[in-house]
């Protein structure tokens, strides 16, 4: 079950990634047609920084997409470094939908909430402590009294 989930979480995150961009490049040009300012704020670098976030956004997605991705393609535990993303990405899919839920409506907090479950579930799939043997009274040695 394991395997499926992490791709399924891969393929989320990479359309995430895409729409991420797409949007701030909608945003972008919207921003360009207008041609207003906000607080004196130059209209370019308004435009400027809304491309710049919506690429580094979305390449941060992709790089948060490929740990799921290989850790299903590997079936093995993501790194050290891969489980503090996951988490990271999970945080801010957390903060993301407590926000969206207030300012865009409930289907981007259901949205964003079901990604934040694919990643923990993920996360916990992909456990790297090994299930405890459970020990059982028939086979072992009695107690010296």
């Amino acid at each position: 079950m394991r395997r499926p989930v992490a791709f399924v979480t891969a393929v989320v995150l990479f359309v995430e990634a895409v729409g991420i961009v797409l949007l701030n490049g909608v945003l972008a040009t919207v921003a360009g047609n207008q041609r207003m300012s906000l607080a004196g704020m130059d209209p370019d670098a308004m435009v400027t920084g809304t491309w710049v976030m919506g690429g580094v956004s979305g390449v941060l997605l992709v790089l948060c997409g490929l740990i799921p991705l290989l850790a299903g393609i590997r079936d093995r535990s993501p790194g050290r470094l891969g489980r503090i993303t996951l988490i990271a990405c999970a945080v801010v899919h957390g903060v993301l939908g407590a926000l969206a839920v207030g300012l865009i409506g409930w289907a981007a907090f259901a949205f964003l909430m079901a990604v934040l479950a694919l990643i923990v579930l993920t996360l916990v799939a992909f456990d790297r402590r090994e299930p405890e043997a459970v020990e059982s009274g028939a086979g072992a040695a009695p107690e010296p009294a």
